[in-house]
């Protein structure tokens, strides 16, 4: 699907995934130093952790592309790929975490946000998971008090976007992973809450 600016979204396979597994490391980089994550990453741990993608036969990876250049991509796989993270949250809920796709991430340049580019991700991320035989999706966002000192004064919370997808959170449903933030000299615990939805 290309937008009325030329901007292309597709789902990468084969070569053309293998391709963008860099340049989406990169963008992960750029995109979540800023407020709400902060993080402080590098390439080598990066490489890892988008080469999982590639792995995993039911993952999927969509990259969004101004002619030749990434601009954003968005990422899932099965929950239960992630069980020893994410299966004691679940717990409590009932919810069969074999029944729900992750969506890991969306990441997405400031200069083409605003364009449809976010429900696109999801358009695409949801229609594999019904194809794959999901019955639900599932991500996580980090929880930042509201008066961080990081936060910017014109900071817009991505609640209301994710709320008209028809996602809402899981009360109680809480991951914990660590990181390091930026001017932070090691890594921290960070909170981050379910979003839920039926498919």
């Amino acid at each position: 699907m290309t937008d009325g600016s030329g901007v292309t979204v597709r789902v990468l396979t084969g070569t053309a995934l293998d391709a963008a597994l860099d340049d989406v490391a990169r963008l992960r980089i750029a995109v979540f130093r800023a407020f709400p994550y902060l993080y402080d990453g590098d390439m080598d741990y990066e490489r890892g952790y988008v080469a999982s993608y590639r792995d995993s036969p039911q993952a999927i990876l969509v990259g969004a592309f101004d002619g030749p250049r990434l601009v954003g991509a968005a990422t899932g796989t099965p929950l239960a790929d992630h069980a020893d993270a994410f299966a004691a949250p679940f717990a409590p809920t009932g919810i069969d975490i074999a029944t729900v796709f992750y969506c890991a991430e969306s990441v997405l340049l400031p200069d083409y946000r605003g364009r449809g580019i976010g429900h696109r991700f999801f358009d695409l991320r949801e229609a594999h998971a019904r194809r794959e035989g999901f019955a639900a999706c599932a991500f996580c966002a980090v929880i930042r008090p509201a008066d961080h000192p990081a936060r910017p004064a014109d900071y817009s919370a991505l609640d209301p976007f994710w709320r008209g997808r028809g996602y809402a959170p899981l009360p109680g449903v809480i991951a914990h992973f660590r990181w390091k933030d930026l001017g932070n000299a090691a890594e921290t615990e960070k909170p981050l809450q379910f979003w839920f939805r039926r498919l």
